[in-house]
C-alpha cells in the first residue's frame, strides 16, 4: 500500500505503572489528560507478568456505560460475564469486544494459575447517539481474526478497520476504528494509509521502530502529527519489532468521565451513579 506524504510523530509517551480491578499491575499508556488529542480513544493500558499475583485476581464485577471495551490477548485466558447475559473465554490471540451502551455490570477474571499473562485494554468512545444503546458482546479468538502478510513478511492482524485489502473483525461506522498488531522483520518497512482527520498512534511492545528520523523504543507511545497534507504512516524495523497501530476518526463531543462511565454531560453522570446505586443500570427504563 502506498503512502506518498507520511506522517511525522508529533510526542512519545511513557505510560503510567498503576493497577486496577483486584490489583491488577498494568500500564496505563493512553490517560485521561490525552482523551480529547486521541479521541475517539479514550485509555490503553497493557499488562503482561509471569507472576501470577500480578494478575490473577482479575477484574471482578464492575459497571461500565457509555462505551467499548476492546481486551486483545497476547497471552494467557481471560473469562468475561456480564449482566446482559453474555459470557465467554478469550485465549492466546483472542479479543474480547464490549459495547457497554447504556450499561452492563461484566467481570473479567484470568482463568489460569502459573503462566504469562499479557495483553491490552482499549476503550473507545461511543457517539451520543450510541451512549444509551443496547448492549453488545463478541468473542473473537485468534483462529477468527483476520491476518496479512506483506511482500516484506510483515505480518498484521486486522482488529478492526482494513488494511492491504482485507477487513477487521470489527467495523464501526462513526468512530471508523483501525486496530491492527503489526510484527515487523529486520529491514522491513510498512505503511498504511490514513484519513487525514483521523487521530492516529502505536504503541511498540516489542524491539524498536523508526518513523522518519525519530527512533520508538519498546513501551513507548508515538501520537502521530495531524497534518492535511498527508496520507498515512511509514514505519521500518531494523530489527524485529511488534507494536499495535490504532486510529479512528474523533467524535468531536463533549467528553465527561467518572470512573467507568463516559457520557457528554455531568447530568448523565449523574444518572449513570444514580442508575447503578439503584439497580437497574443497563435496564432500558434507565435511559
Amino acid at each position: 500500500m502506498t503512502v506518498q506524504n507520511p506522517r511525522v510523530i508529533e510526542r512519545l509517551v511513557a505510560g503510567q505503572a498503576t493497577s486496577d480491578g483486584a490489583g491488577v499491575k498494568l500500564t496505563r499508556v493512553l490517560t485521561q489528560n490525552l482523551q480529547h488529542r486521541l479521541d475517539p480513544y479514550l485509555m490503553l493500558d497493557a499488562f503482561g507478568s509471569d507472576n501470577p499475583d500480578d494478575y490473577i485476581a482479575g477484574f471482578p464485577e464492575h459497571p461500565h456505560r457509555g462505551f467499548e471495551t476492546v481486551s486483545y490477548m497476547l497471552s494467557g485466558r481471560m473469562r468475561h460475564r456480564d449482566s446482559a447475559g453474555h459470557e465467554g473465554l478469550v485465549t492466546d490471540g483472542g479479543v474480547q469486544w464490549m459495547t457497554a451502551a447504556l450499561g452492563v455490570i461484566h467481570s473479567e477474571i484470568p482463568q489460569q494459575t502459573e503462566g504469562r499473562m499479557e495483553g491490552f485494554q482499549l476503550w473507545l468512545n461511543l457517539h451520543s447517539s450510541e451512549k444509551m444503546g443496547t448492549p453488545w458482546y463478541r468473542d473473537i479468538q485468534a483462529t477468527d481474526l483476520p491476518k496479512v502478510t506483506t511482500e516484506q513478511g510483515v505480518q498484521l492482524t486486522v482488529i478492526a478497520g482494513q488494511s492491504h485489502g482485507t477487513a477487521g473483525a470489527v467495523q464501526r461506522e462513526k468512530t471508523q476504528p483501525l486496530y491492527l498488531d503489526v510484527h515487523m522483520p529486520a529491514g522491513s518497512t510498512f505503511s498504511q494509509p490514513l484519513q487525514a482527520t483521523h487521530n492516529a498512534f502505536i504503541y511498540v511492545y516489542r524491539g524498536e521502530v523508526q518513523v522518519g528520523d525519530k527512533a520508538v523504543p519498546a513501551q513507548r507511545m508515538a501520537i502521530f502529527r495531524n497534518d492535511a497534507a498527508s496520507d498515512g504512516v511509514t514505519i521500518t524495523a531494523s530489527a524485529d519489532a511488534k507494536f499495535l497501530l490504532i486510529a479512528g476518526k474523533p467524535l468531536k463531543e463533549p467528553i465527561v468521565q467518572y470512573g467507568p462511565f463516559v457520557m457528554n454531560s455531568q447530568q448523565e453522570i449523574y444518572q449513570a451513579l444514580s442508575d447503578f446505586r439503584d439497580g437497574v443500570l443497563g435496564e432500558p427504563s434507565a435511559a
